[in-house]
């Protein structure tokens, strides 16, 4: 990984944290794995994250993404060609904990 990449995704890592108050936040760089696709070709990312926040309790899954879409700004499409979005809160992350 270069250094712009983990700056990246450093930087999607504290928008999503001060965006949303998350708990827990793990964003996986795919861009490899996207290599030669035409919207990897302007350097833009590819993505997967897992959010853990307060604030999903009461949202729909569509909802829950508009806000993550919210907290990371102008990062998407500039940066981020594609954002692949796992949604929690506390209480679902804990009981998806247990069932691992």
């Amino acid at each position: 990984m270069d250094g712009t990449t983990s700056t990246r995704t450093q930087r999607l890592i504290d928008r999503l944290r001060a965006g949303l108050a998350a708990e827990q936040v793990e964003v996986e760089d795919e861009s490899a794995l996207h290599a030669g696709h035409a919207g990897a070709s302007g350097g833009a990312g590819h993505y997967a994250a897992v959010v853990v926040s307060a604030r999903f309790a009461g949202l729909d899954p569509i909802a829950r993404h508009r806000a993550v879409y919210a907290a990371i700004g102008d990062m998407m499409p500039g940066e981020i060609h594609a954002l692949a979005l796992r949604t929690y809160t506390p209480e679902e992350w804990h009981r998806e904990a247990q069932g691992r």
